[in-house]
């Protein structure tokens, strides 16, 4: 049994509001590069109805010379709330890309400065931000000025363990109107590796007035309700523990409105998951679908007889008819 004390129970209770946005759920699907593409992001709705889902992350860069929006920024009218998350480092063209974005549906604006990989921050952009805090400073005034949306940011507690300067950052971004702040609680040079050190989320939410929502190692609902009693955020934001197990932000949202846990899903449920994630890539993507598909694939076998070997076989499918199969063989062999 999960305890959890009657204040965080109350806040629980309680909507999450994001500027002049309200969401019903404190429990965030975060923008997974490569991930949490419309088939994904469906997946991951069934069972939390009410979180805000974000896209992956759009340059504003590429958004400024195509012609047509990239199909990254693509949402299905039914999948509301949704966020559509921008990274640059250039006021301008970050404002032109959110004017596009309120076009397409996103109720709100996230920007990316949290994003460690070397061809995002060599440019100027993600967790770069972090060693540029005017000039991500200009990036949230110029949004904030550009669209009527709320302007959300998403960044870690600094470049290195020797420049974590989050407190002044985060200062900084509500100073300029951002309406809510995502902490991810690992540096820029941790990568994913390490533990998130959820001390700097909580001396975060200590200083600012807008929302703060924690991320980093939520693997579980205990985790979710051990991460808020710590640093008293205002809600998680769920990332790589959603990798083949699309059911995770639904369980955390249900126990955070009703005190109760859901049954894990079987291998067989899990399973029969991956096929439809498979069917909706192909569907949606065509022959770059099943390529995507052979890492999604991969990620749900765990936790059942054979799932080493199951996962080498569907890394290599190359059609649809192929992972159909491999899949089935072993529903059948695990009934």
């Amino acid at each position: 049994m999960i305890s959890i004390s009657s204040h965080l129970q109350k806040k629980l209770s309680q909507p999450l509001k994001i500027g002049s946005v309200e969401v019903k759920s404190r429990v965030l699907q975060s923008p997974l590069s490569g991930v949490t593409d419309l088939v994904f992001r469906r997946l991951v709705r069934r069972y939390s109805p009410y979180s805000m889902m974000y896209t992956e992350m759009v340059s504003a860069t590429e958004i400024h010379h195509l012609k047509q929006l990239p199909r990254l920024m693509e949402i299905d009218p039914d999948e509301q709330p949704i966020s559509i998350q921008l990274f640059d480092c250039r006021p301008d063209f970050m404002a032109e890309a959110a004017e596009k974005a309120v076009r397409e549906g996103a109720k709100t604006i996230d920007i990316n400065m949290g994003c460690p990989v070397n061809k995002i921050t060599k440019k100027g952009g993600g967790s770069s931000l972090l060693r540029q805090a005017d000039v991500a400073e200009k990036l949230v005034k110029e949004v904030v000025k550009t669209v009527e949306v709320p302007v959300t940011v998403k960044t870690r507690i600094g470049w290195d363990d020797n420049e974590i300067n989050i407190l002044e950052f985060a200062q900084k971004m509500e100073d300029a109107g951002a309406s809510m702040f995502t902490l991810h609680g690992r540096t820029r040079a941790q990568g994913y590796t390490g533990k998130a050190r959820w001390e700097w989320i909580k001396k975060v939410k200590e200083i600012l007035t807008i929302p703060v929502i924690a991320n980093g190692d939520i693997f579980s609902v205990e985790a979710a309700i051990n991460c808020l009693e710590m640093t008293g955020a205002d809600g998680v934001m769920c990332s790589r523990g959603t990798l083949g197990y699309p059911f995770l932000v639904g369980e955390i949202d249900y126990f955070f409105r009703t005190g109760n846990q859901l049954n894990q899903p079987t291998s067989r449920e899990r399973l029969e998951c991956a096929k439809e994630h498979l069917k909706g890539l192909w569907e949606y993507k065509g022959k770059r679908g099943i390529y995507q598909a052979r890492k999604h694939l991969s990620w749900y076998c765990k936790g059942f007889a054979g799932a080493s070997e199951l996962r080498d076989k569907v890394s290599r499918i190359e059609t649809v008819e192929e992972g159909y199969q491999l899949l089935d063989q072993t529903i059948e062999s695990i009934l």
